[in-house]
């Protein structure tokens, strides 16, 4: 008997990939007409953070002038964040000397948040720049944190090629955002930074 692995979630991402322009989704390799406006990253620098229904249906933690936190919604892993730049800018060599060190500087804090909700034998941070380094959008840049355990990899990414992501995305956002009060000593809803 065959056993059944159920991830629906991803079935978004997988329609997005070929969506039409203005729908919110960046057809493989077409940039739509305004890529701001079809950018889930930049939607997210506009949501209210004082909404926390809002920001948690976004699944953003954290946003200040320079750039964003949020949880990704197509993670490799548990706890896997996304550190953006405020903006749509598709390259380092696009940011300012300013933006740059602002993205550092959140990322340094992406990756207290990640040691702290999820204690984490190693972390991957890294940046795909661009549709064929496997920017899953490549226009506006941002910054992977992946926390990593030993075993996460095995031979269901291998041979199935599946990921299997043992929690569900609202209960890592909760753990998250109780890490990131602990670490700012703001309360534990989301807040400018």
């Amino acid at each position: 008997m065959n056993n059944t692995l159920w991830a629906p979630w991803r079935m978004d991402y997988i329609k997005s990939l070929d969506a039409p322009p203005g729908t919110g989704a960046t057809p493989a390799g077409a940039p739509p007409a305004n890529a701001e406006a079809a950018c889930f990253l930049c939607e997210n620098a506009r949501v209210d953070l004082a909404n926390a229904a809002q920001a948690a249906q976004h699944l953003l933690l954290w946003r200040n002038e320079h750039g964003l936190i949020v949880l990704n919604r197509y993670p490799y892993t548990t706890g896997h964040l996304l550190v953006a730049p405020v903006a749509h800018l598709e390259d380092l060599t696009d940011l300012t000397v300013d933006q740059q060190a602002g993205l550092m500087t959140l990322t340094v804090l992406a990756e207290k948040v990640v040691r702290l909700a999820f204690n984490p034998q190693g972390i991957n941070i890294g940046i795909n720049l661009g549709r064929c380094a496997g920017a899953g959008l490549p226009g506006h840049m941002h910054l992977h944190i992946v926390p990593r355990w030993n075993g996460d990899t095995n031979f269901v990414n291998v041979v199935g090629q599946v990921r299997i992501i043992p929690q569900a995305l609202e209960r890592s956002y909760d753990l998250l955002r109780e890490a990131l009060a602990a670490i700012t000593g703001q309360p534990a809803r989301p807040v400018a930074g």
